[in-house]
């Protein structure tokens, strides 16, 4: 059984530098390895939710170039719907990332392009497909006015509603009210809520500041220790999955938000999905770069099932 998944969202190309650190302003250092592949949040997780079992469909903007075709390409081979508009004069989004080759953390600098002037106007053009969803996701790279009317018309329709709240941004309380889920990690916790998070018991006072906004629950993601869950009726702690060695961390909150809507939108319940997005994102930091690593269901069923 599969569920279908809107997710409004921005692609870009990612060029990802590996080095021991990153420069000092004014300094050039030799790095030890470049890639160029598909990234943005939106599209990781359209391209995470589809291999992962959801129907999904993508709401964006591209320019006419060769990062246009690099995005086309990769929701092709993912089993993604584009609900796209190109368009001249302008560029696909490009992302710069920087991985520490030690650890595989990362720091990253995103330029949308087109999709920064995706408009309430475009979602209101997507409004029968949204409203069709089972399961509605947005984060905030495209802006904020397009994805809180995206939330108004999913919320109107019943369709239940995912907040990725990255990257980091103020968010209008009436905005949180719209969301059944919101998903930010630690840094995004804290800049919503004003707890800072270094513990899980750090995640439980985010999560009260956030149910406190009217979201129907927070689901706050602690990297390697998991993932911390609450609503009004309960909260649990769910460990991270963990797959193999950890070779790149960049699309893993990407992967867990995919993996989520793919599972709640075929019907299971929240705490089984939250698990579901755990051994998404288990498996794809095994791998690098962030759309080509995310996993097939088989994959994500197996590592589950062992």
């Amino acid at each position: 059984m599969s569920g279908k998944v809107v997710i409004l969202g921005v692609f870009v190309a990612d060029t990802s530098y590996r080095a021991d650190r990153a420069p000092r302003i004014g300094e050039t250092i030799l790095g030890n390895s470049f890639a160029l592949g598909p990234g943005g949040k939106g599209s990781n997780q359209a391209v995470a939710a589809a291999r992962a079992g959801g129907e999904t469909h993508f709401i964006s903007r591209l320019g006419r170039d060769a990062f246009a075709d690099m995005a086309l390409e990769i929701w092709k081979d993912a089993g993604v719907i584009p609900a796209i508009t190109q368009h001249d004069g302008g560029y696909t989004g490009a992302a710069y990332i920087f991985v520490e080759e030690a650890t595989g953390n990362n720091a990253i600098i995103i330029c949308p392009g087109v999709a920064s002037e995706i408009s309430p106007g475009d979602i209101e053009s997507k409004r029968a497909l949204i409203e069709s969803a089972d399961v509605f996701v947005t984060q905030l790279e495209q802006p904020m006015e397009a994805a809180h009317r995206a939330l108004e018309i999913a919320r109107a329709a019943n369709v239940r509603t995912i907040l990725n709240p990255a990257p980091a941004a103020e968010i209008p309380q009436e905005m949180l009210a719209l969301c059944d889920f919101v998903t930010p990690n630690e840094a995004e916790a804290e800049g919503i809520t004003g707890v800072p998070v270094a513990a899980v018991e750090d995640a439980e006072r985010a999560a009260d500041v956030l149910l406190s906004k009217a979201v129907g629950s927070a689901i706050i993601t602690l990297g390697e220790n998991g993932v911390f869950y609450k609503n009004a009726a309960g909260s649990l702690h769910v460990p991270a999955v963990i797959a193999g060695d950890v070779v790149e961390t960049t699309g893993a909150g990407d992967a867990f938000n995919g993996g989520l809507a793919a599972a709640l939108a075929e019907g299971q319940p929240p705490i089984d999905a939250v698990r579901f997005g755990c051994a998404t994102a288990g498996i794809s930091v095994t791998r690098p770069g962030t759309a080509p690593s995310m996993p097939t269901r088989a994959e994500i069923n197996a590592l589950l099932n062992r």
